[in-house]
């Protein structure tokens, strides 16, 4: 059995084994460890968790989400609801800042607002992504001189667990995006790599150019 058949396998089957992933109408394709994932799938949730499962697997090196989330009819609500259920998530995560605001069209969620941190960012995404129909937004403020952005990201990872004390990773700054090159073996490095980043202060934008090499 070939390579490329051994990943789009073991893919169908962590998929399958994801309870948080409805996987019948999930098609797999892979080419050479790129990974793409088509079909549907019943909420924005499943969504996130489908991509999740596949970059687990061993030889995926990038993956390609062209999911479409189709909502059972029980799972609508009308723009109305969906904006207040949304805000009031908002409110009730103490991590995501004053300010950052949500609302609906067409059952698609957008948020706003500002934050200093990635981890903000995150926690705002987090806090509405288990609601039906949800596809985020979000500004992000910066402070007008992020100074040593790099060094402080080269710092994080040196102090990782997750990363190789020989890791080749390089980190450069563009005023608030950092961009990442270099090689890390596994999609947890990866994420390791691209956490630290987000978590410097004035971080806008991370431009991920790095290489898994399995």
């Amino acid at each position: 059995m070939s390579k490329t058949t051994d990943i789009r396998t073991a893919v169908e089957a962590e998929l399958k084994f994801d309870p948080l992933v409805d996987d019948a109408d999930v098609h797999v394709v892979n080419m050479n460890g790129d990974v793409a994932l088509n079909g549907t799938v019943p909420s924005y949730p499943q969504y996130l968790a489908a991509a999740a499962a596949t970059q687990r697997v061993s030889g995926v090196k990038n993956v390609f989400n062209h999911l479409q989330v189709v909502l059972p009819d029980a799972d609508f609500r009308d723009d109305a609801m969906l904006t207040t259920a949304a805000n009031n998530a908002l409110a009730q995560n103490v991590t995501v800042p004053a300010g950052v605001e949500a609302a609906a069209s067409d059952g698609n969620l957008t948020l706003t607002g500002t934050v200093d941190f990635g981890v903000e960012r995150a926690a705002a995404e987090q806090a509405v992504a288990g609601l039906a129909g949800v596809r985020d937004q979000i500004e992000i403020s910066y402070p007008d001189d992020p100074a040593e952005v790099d060094l402080h990201v080269q710092e994080a990872l040196a102090r990782s667990a997750l990363v190789a004390g020989d890791s080749d990773v390089k980190v450069a700054t563009d005023g608030s995006v950092i961009t990442l090159t270099g090689h890390v073996r596994t999609w947890a490095e990866h994420d390791a790599v691209i956490g630290a980043a987000w978590m410097a202060r004035g971080v806008v934008d991370v431009d991920d150019k790095l290489q898994i090499t399995g």
